[in-house]
């Protein structure tokens, strides 16, 4: 085994050089706990040595998030500063690169009303709306990675001693991102084309529905004529691939907004802004989300679900085998950007633009028209398991199994 300096700058370079993909006199914008200083610093050491013009650094701590939205008036929570969200849009007309370390607490909110969590969020989503359509339609380069706190840790390993928690962590990460590779960019590099080996034989073969089938799922998605898979990476507007994920596992598509009918359950616990929502089902008419049930966090379910019109809606299928490095861990990481990578998924809200051909430059009323999905919010939550079944079907009738017992059939 390395030692961790050296996974730690592997870790480094290739959140640089494979997942923002940094260019020379690109600004770098990097949104970051203020429990990752050492992680941070490699990251801003090799942005600039690969050319970045600026890199800026936001810090986030999440004591302070909570004690804002403890105390903080509901007038407060329902304003976003300006200033910040003219900056990021700034930074993303500049074509910047923005670089998030998502490392969550999931019990950051417990008690606090979702309601208040809710209207703040929405607040923040409502200032950044062209700032995030610029993510989602891939103008600008982005990428999250994750790295361990002591919150964290203690979620994943709660078994384990409070000392060794963050290494156990650190070692899963390092492994699950390829990072514990003797060459970790060449390793990104082959899994990168296996990902884009399975998109290419979804958009060859053209499926007009998928068929889902499991405990507790009875679903039937309908996808867009001219929908596009995509995995393994994607290019902005400039021509230039960035990894949005570090890890990844997925390939995934646009569902028809209207074409969504039938139940799905839940497979994976969903860490959504320090509230855990577990065991629950959604079930779906003509696209429109017209019942849910949890077991725990039903309110904040609900909160998810009122966020807009769109938010009754679908915006993302996502195809994940459960044989893969992430999934056979065999952990829970209350962390979506790990556990959505570990399962099938569906994402409740926003679509995405280049998931449709000719999609990044068609306004959101052609888009709307096309039976995409617009909303201010996007919450991917875990379906697949080992006994989730999948059929693909033509639109001449012709279905073709896709996933048996949870892994490819293809």
């Amino acid at each position: 085994m390395k030692n961790f300096e050296t996974l730690l700058e592997h870790y480094a370079d290739i959140t640089v050089t494979i997942g923002l993909n940094v260019q020379k006199d690109q600004d770098v914008m990097i949104f970051a706990p203020i429990e990752s200083p050492e992680f941070v610093r490699k990251i801003v050491r090799k942005a600039y040595e690969v050319g970045a013009r600026h890199v800026f650094v936001d810090w986030t701590d999440e004591e302070l998030t909570r004690l804002r939205l403890d105390l903080a008036s509901e007038k407060s929570l329902s304003q976003f500063p300006e200033w910040r969200a003219r900056s990021f849009q700034e930074l993303s007309n500049q074509n910047a690169a923005f670089l998030y370390i998502y490392s969550p607490n999931p019990e950051l909110l417990a008690g606090i009303d979702p309601l208040r969590v809710a209207t703040a969020q929405k607040a923040a989503a409502a200032a950044n709306k062209q700032f995030s359509n610029d993510k989602s339609s891939a103008k600008v380069s982005w990428t999250i990675v994750s790295v361990p706190t002591a919150a964290w840790s203690a979620k994943v390993f709660p078994g384990m001693e409070e000392s060794e928690r963050i290494d156990a962590l650190w070692q899963q990460i390092f492994k699950i991102t390829r990072a514990d590779k003797e060459d970790p960019e060449a390793a990104w590099k082959q899994h990168i084309q296996s990902l884009t080996d399975k998109l290419n034989y979804f958009n060859e073969k053209r499926f007009k529905t998928l068929h889902y089938a499991g405990p507790g799922t009875n679903l039937t998605i309908e996808l867009p004529a001219e929908h596009l898979w995509i995995g393994g990476g994607m290019s902005n507007d400039q021509g230039i691939p960035f990894q949005p994920n570090m890890p990844t596992e997925e390939v995934f598509t646009m569902p028809l907004k209207t074409g969504v009918n039938g139940t799905v359950s839940s497979t994976k616990p969903l860490n959504y802004g320090g509230n855990l929502i577990n065991n629950f089902s959604v079930t779906f008419k003509n696209g429109r989300i017209v019942d849910y049930k949890a077991e725990q966090g039903l309110e904040t379910l609900k909160q998810i679900i009122e966020t807009d019109e769109g938010s009754h809606y679908l915006g993302e299928v996502s195809l994940v085998p459960h044989h893969s490095p992430i999934s056979e861990t065999n952990l829970i990481f209350y962390n979506t950007l790990y556990d959505e990578n570990a399962s099938c998924h569906l994402a409740i809200g926003h679509g995405f633009p280049f998931n449709y051909r000719g999609g990044r430059k068609m306004s959101e009323e052609a888009l709307a028209a096309a039976g995409m999905n617009q909303s201010l919010t996007h919450v991917d939550f875990m379906v697949g398991s080992g006994e989730l079944d999948i059929d693909g079907e033509t639109a001449d009738g012709e279905r073709t199994p896709i996933f048996r017992n949870g892994n490819w059939a293809i």
